[in-house]
């Protein structure tokens, strides 16, 4: 049997990439048939081209491939006792207790892990340097935008995101960057410092270090509540189960410092503060609804319960609202809805219940979780491939509320704030003036920037950043130098090798990126003509995009194996997604609630019906009416 075994894998190697033969070899025989149908697709009829239920099938045997082979500790699993999640039917304060096996799994200061193997960039981080990298590859030459496809409220969705899930703990001592003489008279800062990422020794021989998550990695809206219960304490009115917003403008409360009274508010702007203070009037909206079913609750159980609907609503909304607009294809539709309802749909979901598989029924309402032998963490090419300040724009348009809508609900413009008027505590002070709703309204009606090379707004080179309780440093950055310093600083892959440890063909020449003449040039010139040197960040902006991405191929199917796993990983979106963890009527309130536009139908119902014409809250929402199309979704054929 090992004979024929190893004779059937040595006639499949010859049609395996070379630089797959090493992972190959240490795969089983039906890895290796999964491998090889995954790689003949990429090769001949790439799977977006796929009618859409083929394209599905693609993406699940890619996605096992890499639950398989792209999930890598780092850090030892904490050590604690067995406990019993029945004890704790909440989400707590720093992450703990959301993995039945293991308090301490992604908890706060828990290990970010990897997907790919660690390449050691100590030698190479200033090769080439990130200020030549930053002025002649990422910086904005002219705005290039997403059209209609992803407006700022969904550009400002995602940096709420990652206030949920992850940053780096820092060392106290910092690091100078000094602008190389050939682009110092383009660079906003001659020079500039910041804290390095702390490597913390993890008591494993493959990797020795590791960085450890300030945030809780767990979809629990620690943008909200925080990731510890000093935080939290900051936030609640332990009263009625409510966080503290203000009543009169809806907009975030301030402390004597003018700082923001939210969850997380480092590094913050005004449109992931708008978002925080809906979500908190989502919180206290489902504690009133709970305590006029039942009296009896008290603050407590009432917080408890608010805080995991509210979780579960965020979590459904990225998942089948947020990222069916930024992949904006049949096949991502139809996967996306999969992952919450799976192929049997919603209907019959609402109807019977979880049944079968989680392909069948859907990850949410498994009975029980999966972390494919590997305890949950995001990861450090998550972040990579989440470096989107390309989205932001150089002015927010302001719009005349107060006229009669035009065409589907557009409206004129009357006024652009500079980006920096809107950061920190001065953004606090500007959104003060303009107000939820005129904010929230004119950010639907602006396209977001495209993830492309050169459109990395110049604001951001000049930039204060802020320590971990949100009060402004003394240092300006360059941050879109400081991302490229980071990925080599973290020994994230650069864009080849990254490639080649997702089982994705890596590029041999710059063509193989992009048909940009110039773009090629730049490339060339930067990285001496070596490819396998372009770094990760560049390689993402640079890629040709699919039709209907608003992200790269390469960043994609790191998003295809974690949005699955923050689902799947989580007690509280699997065995505990149930009326007795939730409650009927907070179970009630997540399986009724779609999209982001249902959240603000509850609380500004005049918003969208006034002035949104789009059929989702992150498009532009003057967007032409969407015509139906009449074929079922699974035997849709992609038209590009």
């Amino acid at each position: 049997m090992e004979v024929i075994s190893s004779l059937i894998s040595s006639v499949l190697l010859k049609f395996i990439h070379k630089d797959f033969h090493e992972i190959y070899s240490r795969m089983s025989l039906l890895d290796r048939f999964l491998l090889l149908i995954v790689h003949a697709v990429d090769k001949v009829v790439p799977w977006h081209k796929l009618p859409v239920f083929l394209g599905l099938a693609y993406l699940g045997l890619r996605r096992h491939l890499h639950q398989e082979y792209n999930l890598i500790n780092v850090g030892r699993t904490p050590v604690g006792t067995r406990f019993n999640p029945a004890d704790y039917p909440y989400r707590t304060a720093d992450g703990k207790f959301t993995d039945p096996f293991n308090e301490g799994v992604g908890s706060q200061f828990s290990f970010i892990g990897r997907n790919c193997p660690p390449v050691d960039q100590k030698i190479k981080l200033l090769k080439p340097d990130p200020m030549v990298v930053a002025t002649k590859l990422l910086a904005r030459r002219k705005m290039i935008d997403t059209g209609k496809q992803f407006n700022m409220i969904a550009a400002s969705w995602i940096q709420f995101m990652i206030h949920d899930w992850v940053d780096h703990l820092e060392e106290t001592d910092q690091i100078e960057l000094v602008a190389p003489k050939e682009v110092a008279n383009e660079c906003p800062l001659n020079s500039f410092r910041f804290f390095k990422t702390k490597e913390v020794p993890t008591g494993f021989f493959d990797i020795k270090t590791g960085s450890l998550n300030t945030r809780t990695p767990w979809w629990d809206s620690s943008v909200i509540y925080g990731s510890n219960s000093k935080a939290l304490e900051r936030v609640r009115t332990y009263k009625d189960g409510k966080l503290k917003i203000s009543e009169e403008t809806g907009l975030l409360l301030h402390d004597n410092d003018c700082l923001a009274i939210s969850g997380d508010v480092r590094n913050s702007w005004v449109g992931v503060s708008v978002l925080q203070a809906l979500f908190i009037k989502e919180h206290n909206a489902v504690c009133d609804a709970l305590k006029k079913e039942d009296m009896d609750l008290g603050d407590e159980d009432l917080y408890r319960y608010a805080r995991l609907v509210t979780s579960a609503v965020i979590a459904k909304i990225h998942t089948i609202d947020w990222t069916v607009e930024l992949l904006k294809t049949d096949t991502l539709l139809a996967g996306m809805r999969a992952n919450w309802y799976g192929l049997l749909g919603k209907k019959f979901k609402d109807s019977f219940g979880h049944v079968g598989s989680s392909i069948l029924g859907g990850i949410v309402g498994m009975k029980k979780t999966e972390n494919h032998g590997v305890p949950y963490s995001l990861t450090e090419e998550f972040t990579s491939v989440y470096r989107m300040h390309s989205l932001l724009p150089d002015q927010l348009q302001m719009r005349d509320v107060d006229v009669v809508p035009g065409t589907n609900k557009s409206l004129p413009l009357i006024e652009e704030i500079p980006v920096e008027k809107l950061i920190g505590r001065k953004g606090e002070q500007t959104i003060s003036h303009i107000g939820f709703t005129k904010l929230m309204v004119s950010m639907g009606h602006q396209a977001c920037g495209a993830l492309e090379l050169m459109n990395y707004p110049q604001w951001f080179r000049d930039l204060v950043p802020q320590d971990p309780n949100g009060h402004d440093r003394p240092d300006h950055i360059d941050l879109a130098a400081l991302e490229i310093y980071r990925d080599r600083e973290r020994n994230v892959a650069r864009y080849n090798d990254f490639r080649r440890a997702m089982f994705m063909i890596p590029i041999t020449k710059w063509e193989d990126l992009t048909d940009d003449k110039e773009a090629i040039e730049l490339l060339d010139d930067v990285y001496g003509g070596d490819v396998d040197e372009l770094d990760l960040l560049v390689g993402l902006m640079a890629e040709k995009k699919i039709k209907g991405f608003a992200i790269s191929e390469t960043a994609f199917n790191i998003f295809l194996l974690m949005a699955t796993r923050r689902l799947e990983a989580d007690r509280f979106f699997t065995s505990d997604f149930n009326k007795t963890t939730y409650t009927k009527k907070g179970l009630e309130w997540v399986n009724t609630t779609e999209t982001l536009k249902d959240v603000f139908d509850r609380h500004y119902p005049e918003m969208t019906d006034k002035w949104m014409n789009s059929e989702s809250a992150f498009s532009v929402w003057d967007s032409p009416t969407a015509t139906k199309n009449p074929i079922p979704l699974y035997l849709r054929i992609p038209s590009n």
